[in-house]
């Protein structure tokens, strides 16, 4: 009798529950309203948020010996962009992967790659303001940062993303041409060059960027040509050229950059890093960077991929403030990346991938003897995944 009144007593229970739960249900839909308002809406249709991920299983080894095994978010990068009006588009974009300090000259943390707003002033008029790249060409930094798996010399010590003001012209419907004045830095130059004697700092320290984006043989060939100007200190200048070239057949994709950067002070930073403070405690002058880049992807099946990126990066050292300096050359270092990428669904833009990250590094005899450097060569085996997911 007990477990019958129990078991009645626990079905009112039950009951009485459900039509509680109900009509919380029905309170909460009649009380509560959206936190968008419906008329804004629609605005949602024009704006797109991306979370942009690379993460993986990594094993890395130095002269081959195992150094450490684990899971590691290479990239991380959440973006909002999207039009607010017809003619006003913005976009933003942070890098959790980065720093969260606000830096010292744009007054904005360096983990943001986008903040900027852009105005179509025209057909073929675009006007930008705000933190965004530096359109200074080459395919490789063209690419989406999660698709990079070891970035170039120039590239990975550069900064890429700066605040300024550029303008677009479309000119043809095959050739674009681009406009920047941004600033050179995103830190002092106390900071950067620790207070480098003989300098003075500039009043104007801005960078000018001219790009060509050109499009042959019906977009089959591209190129992604680049001029700049930056202003380091009074009377000290990085001047930098990128050629990118895109070449698109049907299941095979090649790209190629030409990387040159002839610096007054080391702003790379290569070379300045290997030198000891007892020989040179602040950053080198006159130094040269230039790189050769490729990348070749086939697509031998719809959801499998082939891809291979190589590049070499040639450091030298132009002054002569070392009397035992004999030679300019102070270093080449080769990367090698073999990849296989898997593609499971069409729907979504997303692939697991397989690689091998190799590089070497080799010194000139005179960089040996001067500074104790020596040759070395670091690994990287790697299985994850990447995805650009629109969230909404």
């Amino acid at each position: 009798m007990k477990t019958k009144y129990f078991f009645l007593l626990s079905l009112v229970l039950f009951a009485g529950g459900v039509s509680f739960a109900q009509l919380r249900q029905a309170d909460t839909s009649a009380v509560y309203k959206s936190l968008i308002k419906t008329e804004k809406q629609s605005l949602l249709n024009n704006v797109d948020m991306i979370a942009n991920m690379q993460m993986s299983f990594q094993n890395e080894f130095q002269d081959g010996d195992h150094l450490q095994s684990n899971f590691r978010v290479n990239q991380f990068r959440l973006e909002i962009r999207g039009y607010v009006h017809k003619k006003i588009f913005f976009r933003f974009r942070h890098r959790y992967t980065s720093a969260f300090e606000p830096q010292t000259v744009d007054n904005i943390i360096k983990g943001v790659d986008f903040a900027y707003l852009r105005f179509d002033i025209s057909e073929r008029v675009q006007l930008t303001i705000g933190k965004t790249f530096a359109d200074w060409g080459g395919i490789e930094f063209d690419l989406n940062p999660i698709d990079i798996y070891e970035y170039s010399d120039i590239i990975e010590q550069a900064d890429n993303f700066l605040t300024g003001a550029g303008v677009y012209w479309q000119a043809t419907k095959n050739h674009g041409i681009s406009f920047q004045i941004l600033n050179s830095r995103t830190q002092s130059f106390e900071e950067l060059y620790q207070g480098i004697p003989g300098f003075e700092t500039s009043e104007i320290p801005l960078a000018a960027v001219v790009n060509w984006r050109g499009s042959f043989f019906e977009g089959k060939f591209t190129t992604l040509w680049s001029y700049s100007l930056f202003n380091e200190a009074k009377y000290t200048n990085k001047n930098y050229i990128a050629l990118g070239n895109l070449l698109k057949l049907d299941k095979v994709t090649i790209a190629y950059d030409f990387k040159w950067s002839k610096e007054d002070l080391d702003r790379t930073g290569v070379i300045s890093r290997d030198v000891p403070d007892d020989l040179y405690p602040y950053a080198l002058e006159n130094t040269l960077y230039y790189s050769h880049w490729t990348k070749i992807d086939w697509r031998f099946h719809p959801r499998w991929q082939i891809s291979f990126v190589g590049f070499v990066d040639e450091a030298k050292w132009l002054d002569d403030i070392d009397p035992l300096k004999n030679t300019d050359h102070w270093r080449t270092a080769y990367g090698y990346i073999p990849s296989l990428e898997f593609f499971p669904w069409k729907e979504v833009n997303l692939k697991f991938f397989v690689n091998y990250v190799g590089r070497s590094y080799n010194y000139s005899d005179y960089a040996k003897s001067r500074v104790g450097v020596q040759d070395y060569n670091t690994s990287r085996i790697s299985i994850g995944l990447i995805s650009p997911l629109n969230i909404f």
